[in-house]
């Protein structure tokens, strides 16, 4: 009689390797993303502004990103004390996740920007600059640079693994050539957005440094702009994009090891 085999058949699209009950790098990023506001989206669904804006919290999530730098720009406009300036949006951001805190809500998205605020007044007030309230978010912004770059260079683009999660096929994007090709482009598209701002509102900040005038304003207004707007648009070109592929099937003899090698 012929022996039993006992083995099971891998799961297409799973790369062999590893035991499965061992959750790699894909899955607990997937995790993440699935427990977040972003977990909500849908990528098969048509790209539509209420579901970008319930990803970002909701209208009452927009006031909340928007609010303490339109403050910031408003106050320091009329009445050029820092002090007030980046105290004032801090008092909010604080009440912001209060009312979150009191209404038994989700404050994350409320306490995320209250640290940032946070943090951009400490600096601003601890040299007595303006234009150092801005420091935190070149900071940050590089560091999601870096993240970009660094699944770039691991050949894991950040898109695909949030694309993968939210679709629950992780490893689709490794083994299909067409998801690839996306998941590679809608990273560098992050990747510029995000050097972008960099790349506008550094010179800015480096005018008020030496004090021209009106460059403060300037910087606080391209923040603004270069914020959640830009943000919004940038998403809804990788939802248009991720859509066109979700769909296509992979090729035959294609394996994860192609995508490695590549």
């Amino acid at each position: 009689m012929a022996e039993r085999d006992e083995r099971q058949p891998q799961p297409s699209g799973e790369p062999a390797g590893g035991p499965a009950d061992e959750p790699g790098f894909a899955d607990q990023v997937g995790a993440a993303i699935r427990g977040s506001r972003l977990g909500h989206l849908d990528p098969q669904a048509a790209p539509s502004a209420g579901a970008l804006l319930g990803a970002m919290g909701g209208f009452r999530g927009l006031v909340e990103s928007l609010l303490p730098g339109i403050l910031f720009l408003v106050l320091y406009t009329t009445t050029r004390d820092v002090l007030v300036s980046v105290l004032v949006p801090f008092v909010v951001s604080v009440g912001f996740v209060a009312w979150r805190v009191l209404q038994k809500g989700q404050p994350a998205l409320a306490f995320a920007g209250l640290i940032g605020v946070g943090i951009s007044a400490a600096v601003a007030l601890i040299t007595g600059d303006a234009q150092d309230n801005f420091l935190w978010g070149f900071t940050v912004n590089t560091i999601v640079i870096l993240v970009l770059l660094g699944t770039m260079l691991a050949r894991r683009p950040l898109i695909g693994i949030i694309v993968g999660a939210l679709t629950g096929t992780p490893y689709a994007w490794r083994t299909q050539r067409a998801k690839r090709t996306v998941a590679w482009r809608a990273t560098i598209m992050w990747l510029v957005v995000v050097s972008a701002r960099l790349a506008v509102q550094v010179p800015l900040f480096l005018a008020a440094e030496a004090g021209t005038p009106g460059s403060i304003e300037a910087l606080a207004a391209a923040k603004l702009l270069m914020g959640v707007p830009l943000y919004l648009a940038a998403m809804w070109v990788t939802w248009l994009m991720v859509r066109t592929v979700l769909d296509s099937p992979a090729a035959p003899g294609t394996a994860a090891g192609d995508a490695e090698a590549r």
